[in-house]
């Protein structure tokens, strides 16, 4: 039986009829609960959920999201029966930024769950990071291919967002990150060099135009990002073949101010990524150089109505964060933080103990520092692989972080978790362990004649790959008990990536062995392991498939599809080669006997670095293939 709302202020309505509709108050029921009000009046960023006896409660409340995060903490039993709970928060504005650009594109329908559940979290924002992947009237090789969301899906995404008080902020690109626009011949005259936009260029800003134009008729926020990060290769193509060398600074002021203009027209605020003012002034490029300077003509032509979005996944020092919170705002406004919950890095599963480490000293110097809008990224770098379900515990955790100060309650945070998310807290963190002790999805890749993976973990670190395989035993073991478990969090993937793991480091290890005494026998004896090795591969050809698919539209698909089709034949060449050699047709295995005899200077991290030497099969780094 639903309880009776006897008090629901107008602002709250939408937002509990929707939570209503798709099941997720169904908690409150098996809590007890058969009476509840809604009381706004509370301290800015407080909230105050009471339990008296017999089946009541009260959440009092400042702003709708806090009352959402209340109504959360009642559904997922973190409110005890006969008692209070009570939190602040000092951000006006919690959001996530979803990364749709790099091979992954959410369903609407999976949009929409996860929007409920990160309302009774305590979110009130959202960007989706769509680079190309929207549609634009006129445009057809815009996000071709892509998954790209229709107008009539951004506007059923906002409504839905809308109702739970959600901000739907657009998010796009309007200078670099736009390599898979400018790939097409119909986008050729608007490049500059890279993935940048060719500035001072008119059909430039036409198509800028039909942009923002896109997303202020889709969205019912009147606030806009524009991105405007990390466009290393303004003005170093056509542009110097046209005009020569221009300061850049000059080039990306000019730029911006023709996009804000564009912006103003159709009503939006804009804001922007900072990074590009700092690597500009900086003698070695770096986003984070304490020796950048920022010439005074420039800071004085930045525009004070552009909002600028630091963004720092990487420091675990709040006095760190609180220096460049310190430097953006003497560029003259205030700016937004965004931190990040780590699905990036070759991670194949939600990187707890990289997001933990960062995120609370950065949340940690938001509140110090007197912060009032806070975004954490999810990014899916070289392909979008991780398993992103179970990313919401690393939400969860920060949206903890974010409301209360950590004390170590984890059991709080796991009953939060299981109430709301569905799934079990620990065992998500359990699960975690699969990205370590080496990068998981290299050693996935890795092409098993060359392993060049195989060998730079191996001279970095001696014995690893030993070390690896008892650890991805013990893991597979602990999650027997949830390895046949696929929703919400897919349990059952994180098992089929550890048995294809096990599968190819024993078949490497017993290679290796092998040949370096030339033991024929012993050779023909990894034939079975690489024929077990093929069946893993087969397994987790299958797992992507039905975790992407749970989440995701097809489009994308077919890059994980094509890398472990890739990695099976290399697997039946492997086999026949080792024939090849057991019968006596040949007498050499090249491949295993160039071995290199130092680690590269510096760490392995895309898959393009270890499928093969040749450059025909390359990618650029930070991009999807």
């Amino acid at each position: 039986m639903k309880p009776d709302l006897v008090s629901v202020p107008h602002e709250l309505r939408a937002g509990l009829a929707q939570l209503e509709r798709d099941g997720s108050l169904a908690g409150l029921s098996q809590q007890g609960i058969r009476e509840l009000a809604f009381l706004p009046g509370a301290l800015e960023g407080e909230i105050e959920v009471r339990r008296p006896a017999r089946g009541r409660a009260t959440i009092h409340y400042d702003r709708p999201c806090r009352a959402l995060r209340g109504l959360g903490s009642l559904a997922s039993g973190v409110v005890p029966r006969g008692g209070r709970y009570r939190e602040r928060s000092p951000f006006a504005t919690l959001g996530v930024m979803l990364d749709c650009s790099r091979n992954a594109v959410m369903t609407v329908e999976h949009l929409k769950r996860w929007m409920s559940q990160l309302a009774l979290l305590g979110f009130n924002a959202f960007m989706l990071y769509t680079e190309d992947t929207y549609e634009l009237p006129g445009e057809p090789y815009f996000g071709a291919c892509r998954g790209r969301y229709t107008a009539t899906e951004l506007r059923e995404v906002d409504a839905h967002a809308r109702s739970l008080g959600i901000e739907l902020i657009g998010c796009i690109q309007t200078l670099g990150h736009l390599e898979r626009v400018l790939r097409w011949s119909a986008y050729r005259g608007i490049r500059d060099a890279g993935p940048v936009l060719l500035v001072d260029h008119e059909p430039t800003y036409a198509l800028i135009e039909k942009m923002v134009a896109q997303v202020a008729r889709c969205l019912g926020s009147r606030r806009i990002n524009l991105g405007l990060d990390e466009a290393h290769m303004l003005g170093r193509g056509r542009s110097l073949d046209r005009h020569g060398y221009r300061r850049p600074f000059d080039l990306f002021q000019r730029h911006l101010r023709r996009v804000v203009s564009i912006c103003r027209r159709h009503g939006l605020a804009p804001m922007m990524c900072s990074d590009m003012y700092f690597r500009m002034g900086s003698a070695t490029g770096d986003y984070y150089d304490e020796r950048c300077r920022i010439p005074a003509d420039v800071r004085k032509r930045i525009p004070r109505d552009v909002q600028l979005v630091y963004w720092d996944y990487y420091k675990n020092r709040a006095s760190d964060y609180r220096r460049w919170i310190r430097r953006h705002r003497a560029l003259g406004s205030e700016p937004v933080v965004l931190s990040g919950v780590w699905t990036w890095g070759g991670a194949l599963w939600y990187d707890r103990v990289t997001t933990e480490a960062n995120t609370a000293p950065c949340v940690a110097a938001c509140r110090q520092e007197g912060i009032k809008e806070m975004f954490f990224s999810l990014w899916g770098d070289d392909g979008a692989f991780c398993e992103y379900g179970s990313a919401l515990a690393g939400l969860a955790f920060v949206a903890e972080k974010a409301h209360v100060p950590w004390s170590g309650r984890a059991p709080r945070l796991a009953r939060r978790f299981k109430g709301l998310c569905g799934a079990d807290y620990i065992r998500v963190l359990s699960a975690a362990r699969l990205n370590a002790p080496v990068n998981p999805s290299l050693a996935l890749w890795d092409d098993p004649l060359y392993g060049i993976y195989w060998n730079d973990a191996r001279l970095r670190s001696p014995g690893i790959w030993s070390r690896a395989l008892r650890h991805y035993r013990r893991l597979l073991g602990e999650l027997a008990p949830v390895a046949r478990v696929m929703e919400p969090v897919d349990f059952a993937h994180a098992a089929c990536v550890l048995r294809c793991l096990c599968a190819k480091v024993r078949a490497r290890q017993a290679l290796e062995k092998a040949w370096a005494r030339r033991d024929l026998p012993a050779l023909a004896r990894v034939r079975p392991l690489i024929r077990r090795t093929i069946v893993a591969v087969d397994g987790v050809l299958a797992s992507f498939r039905r975790q992407w698919l749970f989440r995701n539209k097809p489009q994308g698909l077919e890059t994980l599809q094509f890398r472990l089709a890739g990695l099976k034949q290399r697997y039946v060449e492997l086999g026949e080669r080792i024939e090849a050699l057991v019968r006596g047709e040949a007498n050499r295995f090249p491949e295993l006997e160039e071995r290199p005899n130092a680690p590269l200077p510096e760490p392995l991290l895309w898959w393009s670095e270890v499928v093969s030497n040749a450059h025909s099969v390359g990618s650029v780094p930070n991009l999807t293939i």
